[in-house]
């Protein structure tokens, strides 16, 4: 099983956009600190502000959201997706495009976070 950790500046809202919108199963939650949320293989831990996970590093550097790595999610049909999360308030960082191997496009959780919806094709 995959474990991703992604920073979020507020966990109650990344519960909510990754159960409610993307399917995934609320496993434990630690107050407002972290959640860890499930869909098939991958396990996400959401790290809020108050998590060990989002402490300086030595050098200064403050961790925090919103980057270009992400995870993949395959879903069956994309333009309905797209269109949900769209209705329901969502940003996307592109439109969707085509590729060799199928469709994608990328959407934010609301701390900013990428995740990638794929549809092969």
């Amino acid at each position: 099983m995959a474990q991703v950790r992604y920073l979020v500046r507020d966990v109650e809202a990344a519960i909510a956009f990754y159960v409610a919108a993307l399917g995934f199963e609320l496993k434990q939650q630690f107050g407002p600190a972290m959640a860890i949320v499930a869909r098939d293989d991958l396990t996400l831990w959401l790290a809020g502000p108050a998590a060990s996970a989002a402490r300086p590093m030595p050098d200064g550097r403050q961790p925090e959201p919103g980057g270009w790595n992400r995870f993949v999610l395959q879903v069956d049909d994309i333009e309905t997706l797209v269109a949900t999360l769209t209705a329901q308030g969502a940003t996307f960082r592109n439109p969707i495009i085509t590729g060799p191997g199928g469709r994608q496009v990328l959407v934010e959780d609301p701390s900013g976070n990428a995740v990638e919806l794929f549809q092969a094709g």
